[in-house]
């Protein structure tokens, strides 16, 4: 049984690795433990705004950067099939919402996106997992599921932030373990 278990975690974990398009890499060591390599984190442009915007909205930088990374990867002229835009990829009754008025100006973009999670992650009561799902599916989705919803896109894309937050969080703070 242990057997099964521990090779459904590792069919997942390659699964979910594959999806999250190469960026993280699963190897088995010397010792035959599997581990994965977390992407190197690379300095961008927007470091400082993401930095002094996630600051003043009490959000944490390493997450606003990796949902950047993860939606736009740092184009702050992205527009998704689905009509999301901007850096932080929001839909216009988002940026409305959080008032937004130019969705493809960095710091407009960066601001509505941080307004939102802090929203998200104060509904969740900090719950990052469910705070990443709601910004990809919605909250009226991670509700009706009671956790994250039971969609691949988003189940991917939960994965995708949060290995680039390691990545970010060990760039700024030297952090070699993070809690989810």
């Amino acid at each position: 049984m242990r057997m099964a278990v521990c090779g459904a975690v590792v069919a997942a974990s390659l699964y979910l690795t594959a999806a999250a398009r190469a960026d993280i890499y699963l190897y088995r060591d010397a010792d035959g433990v599997f581990r994965a390599h977390i992407p190197t984190a690379m300095p961008t442009s927007y470091d400082s705004l993401i930095r002094e915007i996630a600051e003043r909205n009490n959000v944490e930088y390493a997450l606003v950067k990796a949902v950047i990374k993860a939606e736009s990867d740092f184009d702050r002229l992205a527009v998704s099939p689905k009509g999301a835009l901007g850096l932080m990829q929001l839909m216009p009754k988002t940026a409305a919402a959080h008032q937004v008025r130019n969705v493809f100006l960095p710091r407009d973009n960066i601001e509505g996106g941080c307004r939102h999670l802090r929203m998200l992650l104060d509904r969740y009561e900090g719950n990052l997992t469910l705070a990443i799902a709601a910004y990809n599916a919605g909250t009226q989705r991670v509700e009706e599921a009671g956790g994250v919803p039971p969609i691949q896109e988003t189940r991917e894309y939960v994965v995708r932030v949060l290995r680039y937050r390691v990545a970010y969080l060990r760039e700024t703070t030297g952090v070699f373990e993070v809690r989810r």
